[in-house]
């Protein structure tokens, strides 16, 4: 709605800066209140540190998806398409909060149907209102939609799953999130348009009030409701900017975080067989466990790897 109105007033960077500071005064004040509906983490016996986390309010991404959908119907124009995604992103958050909220955890197949069903629907939205021409080193390839839909729906379930893995350390999720998001962003600005650069940032703008309560020593959490659903998000920007290869690059660390665990798991329970048996998965426990990083040293380092990585998108994109 603003959009409408201000686009002629200001110019895009103007207007995606203020959709950031807007996206990140209304997180700020709503995480700031400690809803007392939500959720208290009960520990993870089988995670590093696990016990720290017993007690602290979980499942704000209820909270943080709330305002993201608040603030874009706000920010942006109001489109079909936008609107699909906006319904979806919730209804992904809200799979993630009900499962936070749960005496007992949710089942890994009753999830993975959840986040197939909700995959295939973006992806048929996405097909329904977009080109299947994807782009690799300046190639363009045309992609049957059928086709492109099944792809896009693999990568949409990796995305949502590998950056859930992640979120296991104070501040990691939230601040690979930001890089992935910045870089996609910045790099494909004039393939993903202006309205999607600010659905962009507004995320960011989240994700900046939250880790305002999640940098180590944390005192709110995500959970599912948050990981997931920015996961979706994320693969939809790569899947706008007709690069969808890039995601290997653009969320490097997160996808080598989390596919070790999901690989170790898929082969164990469906093939029977064992790999990586002494390596502790997600990446992040094997680097506390084993190497001896503290939570803060795992967040810095990952971070600077990745914007390493997207520097190297950077160049082979430009």
């Amino acid at each position: 709605m603003l959009f409408n109105i201000l686009e002629n007033a200001i110019n895009i960077q103007q207007y995606t800066a203020i959709a950031l500071l807007s996206a990140y005064a209304v997180g700020f004040i709503f995480l700031k209140l400690k809803l007392p509906f939500l959720p208290k983490d009960k520990g993870r016996a089988f995670a590093i540190n696990g016990e720290v986390s017993k007690g602290k309010i979980r499942g704000v991404g209820l909270i943080m998806i709330s305002t993201f959908v608040l603030c874009s119907v706000f920010l942006l124009p109001v489109t079909k398409e936008i609107i699909f995604y906006n319904v979806l992103i919730f209804l992904e958050m809200l799979s993630g909060y009900l499962d936070d909220a749960s005496d007992k955890p949710w089942s890994d197949y009753k999830k993975g149907f959840i986040d197939l069903i909700i995959c295939m629907i973006i992806s048929a939205v996405f097909v329904y209102n977009n080109p299947t021409t994807i782009i690799i080193f300046n190639y363009e390839i045309y992609v049957h939609p059928i086709l492109f839909a099944v792809f896009s729906t693999v990568l949409l379930w990796l995305g949502i799953n590998v950056t859930n893995c992640s979120d296991g350390v104070d501040g990691l999720c939230g601040s690979l999130s930001i890089i992935s998001l910045l870089s996609i962003s910045l790099i494909f600005f004039n393939e993903i348009g202006e309205q999607y650069t600010v659905y962009s940032f507004i995320m960011v703008g989240v994700l900046i009030a939250y880790l305002c309560f999640n940098t180590s020593p944390s005192s709110q959490l995500m959970g599912d409701a948050g990981s997931r659903p920015i996961g979706l998000l994320i693969v939809l920007l790569v899947l706008k900017s007709s690069h969808p290869m890039s995601y290997l690059l653009l969320s490097a660390v997160l996808i080598v975080d989390g596919i070790a665990g999901l690989i170790k798991i898929f082969l164990k329970r469906f093939l029977k067989i064992e790999v990586l048996k002494n390596v502790r998965t997600p990446i992040h426990d094997e680097m506390r466990k084993k190497h001896g990083w503290s939570d803060t040293q795992v967040v810095v380092r990952f971070c600077i790897i990745q914007l390493l990585v997207s520097t190297i998108q950077y160049i082979i994109c430009r």
